[in-house]
């Protein structure tokens, strides 16, 4: 079958591929928004591409959740509940700044049994790695994930990474957790953020930088992107 594509089908092709489950609504938000009948336009562009077989589908799921054509997960499988979060915490980023260097389930070790965070951004200007808590463990489970950051910290590899800045020193990322559960975990090495929501990572960001603007201390990246820097 011979058939063009315009670069938003590319674009959306991509972000399915790269984000491996993306809802209907999201993709209406990301790529339709700005069009008189966003949902409209969303629907006719998706059957167009599934009836082209460059992408998959499910409809286990309202609205309609979109797949890579090559997806090795089960159209009613609960991983794709674990991808939709996953898409949920980009999209809050994008409410407020469009993330960079995004990789999701990121492998950064590239070894069994080392660290998996489910998302790695550079987000305004801070690099982070991002867990994603949909259910409740045990504090020893939790603690224990930590010591697996904790043992790449002190393994320096992560100073190779292909995203560390080339004009500075290089950054270990801070650690996210999304969770509704505040989970006793420390670390005297790395940072570690404990948020239910990237809003609420927001709001507290705010916070501070209003008691920083009243000394002026407010700090600021190399590119004047200002820095996330969250006690």
């Amino acid at each position: 079958m011979s058939f063009r594509l315009s670069q938003r089908d590319k674009d959306i092709i991509a972000f399915i591929n790269q984000f491996r489950a993306v809802d209907r609504d999201s993709l209406v938000d990301l790529f339709f928004k700005q069009l008189k009948s966003p949902v409209n336009a969303c629907n006719s562009v998706m059957v167009r591409l599934y009836r082209l077989g460059v992408i998959e589908r499910t409809q286990q799921y309202s609205p309609t959740v979109y797949l890579p054509v090559d997806a090795k997960i089960k159209k009613n499988s609960q991983k794709i509940l674990h991808f939709l979060s996953i898409l949920d915490v980009y999209k809050q980023m994008c409410t407020y700044s469009t993330p960079k260097q995004v990789i999701v389930e990121d492998k950064p070790t590239g070894r069994k049994g080392g660290i998996e965070p489910d998302l790695f951004c550079i987000f305004k200007g801070s690099p982070f790695w991002v867990e994603i808590q949909r259910n409740q463990y045990a504090e020893q489970k939790m603690q224990a994930k930590i010591n697996l950051y904790e043992e790449f910290f002190f393994s320096d590899e992560w100073k190779a990474m292909h995203w560390q800045p080339e004009e500075h020193s290089p950054i270990f990322p801070s650690v996210i957790l999304i969770t509704p559960v505040r989970y006793a975990v420390h670390s005297d090495h790395i940072r570690i953020i404990q948020v239910a929501s990237i809003h609420e990572l927001m709001e507290r960001y705010r916070s501070l930088n209003n008691q920083q603007k009243g000394l002026r201390t407010r700090t600021r990246s190399s590119s004047g992107e200002i820095k996330i820097n969250l006690t």
